[in-house]
């Protein structure tokens, strides 16, 4: 029986996570969400379950358009790497979820590096 787009994207989210956690045990997790209009991040500690930053293409005050593009990403990865900085957060592990590390994802990532974060 062949998998749902939905079913198919949690087993490649899972596989992911599963890597996630032998490489970096006792690191935060940066998560991503993609969306077809905006993008989200936020820094998971999964030991105690918490969200300790977040943030999205949503508050950039262009409401819920603009936000789909390469350079709404980059923005949500600086604004998350200064929430994260702030928070004294220096080292995470990049939880790319079921997505390529490609376009809006690796925009994301490369705005968080130059902003100061390490993974």
């Amino acid at each position: 029986m062949a998998l749902s787009p939905r079913e198919s994207a949690q087993r490649r989210a899972q596989r992911n996570r599963t890597r996630l956690k032998k490489v970096g045990q006792g690191r935060p997790r940066l998560s991503v969400f993609r969306s077809d209009k905006n993008i989200y991040a936020q820094i998971i500690d999964d030991s105690k379950g918490v969200t300790l930053a977040a943030a999205s293409s949503l508050e950039d005050g262009k409401g819920k358009t603009g936000g789909s593009n390469k350079d709404a990403a980059a923005k949500v990865g600086k604004l998350i790497a200064e929430r994260a900085l702030k928070a004294k957060i220096t080292d995470v592990v990049f939880d790319r979820g079921s997505y390529v590390y490609h376009g809006r994802v690796k925009a994301l990532a490369d705005a968080a590096r130059e902003a100061g974060l390490k993974f």
